[in-house]
């Protein structure tokens, strides 16, 4: 990712270019390392909940954690209708659990219980710091061709077609995206499988995170078309959450999650 930056800043502007990209770079590097987690928690203006808010939510959390064997991460809650949820953070010792409201409204609490089994694994297989280095990594990739993208536009515009090579810059815009896309693919959709597998030995009951799967994909399906929401947003962190938030897309090779129903299948298997 670092040699990425650096080409575009060597191509942009020379080798002043170069090493301003690489100082980016840097502090990328280090800032996505120390304070992913802060920035997608604030970003999605997540907050921790408040115990008197939902207590069933808080105690069936700390059941879970004791079933685990593992420290109790922070729970957050953050608003939106759309039913999901993430872990992030870059160890177990820093990691968070964030909760959607819309989860715990259209979610019974056994299948919540599922969900965060589900996120719990994610922190106990070590999948969160890779996840949210991606995620922020995605965010400044999209950034990069969303000014390429109207700065083309601005000028042509103005009428300047010399300011620079049209074509390499358009080249950019596009690639930019896909190359965000690869990064997320290289997040191994498999880690779903396990995390799904990880929460079914935890919580013994598989099904239930198999019902809280397929009732949040039908959710989406439903309001694909009359949701509002960040696209940009939601398509750097969309391999962050449970289910992906956005649908459909250029299909399920180049989706940062398997199959709901595959999901749904192996976990229907492990039902005792």
């Amino acid at each position: 990712m670092t040699l990425f930056f650096v080409a575009i800043g060597q191509y942009l502007g020379g080798s002043g270019g170069m090493k301003l990209a690489f100082v980016f770079a840097l502090i990328m590097n280090i800032g996505s390392y120390w304070f992913s987690d802060k920035i997608i928690l604030k970003i999605y203006k997540a907050r921790e909940i408040d115990p008197k808010e939902f207590p069933d939510v808080i105690e069936t959390f700390s059941s879970l954690c004791k079933k685990a064997e593992m420290s109790e991460p922070k729970l957050f809650i953050y608003s939106s209708d759309d039913p999901n949820a993430f872990a992030t953070g870059r160890n177990e010792r820093n990691s968070v659990v964030a909760l959607s409201t819309g989860l715990i409204s259209h979610l019974e609490l056994e299948e919540i219980e599922g969900v965060m089994a589900h996120e719990l694994a994610h922190i106990e297989n070590s999948d969160i710091l890779i996840g949210s280095i991606a995620a922020t990594f995605a965010g400044a990739i999209s950034m990069i061709a969303s000014i390429l993208k109207w700065g083309l536009i601005f000028g042509a515009f103005r009428g300047n077609k010399n300011s620079g090579n049209v074509f390499g810059n358009l080249l950019i815009a596009i690639l930019a995206p896909i190359i965000a896309l690869i990064i997320q693919m290289a997040i191994s959709r498999t880690r779903e499988y396990k995390a799904d597998s990880t929460a079914a030995q935890i919580t013994k009951k598989p099904k239930f995170l198999a019902d809280a799967l397929s009732k949040i994909h039908n959710f989406h399906l439903e309001s694909k078309n009359s949701r509002q929401s960040n696209r940009e947003l939601e398509a750097a962190t969309k391999h962050m959450f449970i289910i992906s938030p956005i649908s459909g897309g250029v299909g399920k090779l180049f989706s940062s999650h398997p199959p709901v129903e595959e999901r749904i299948k192996k976990l229907m298997s492990m039902e005792v």
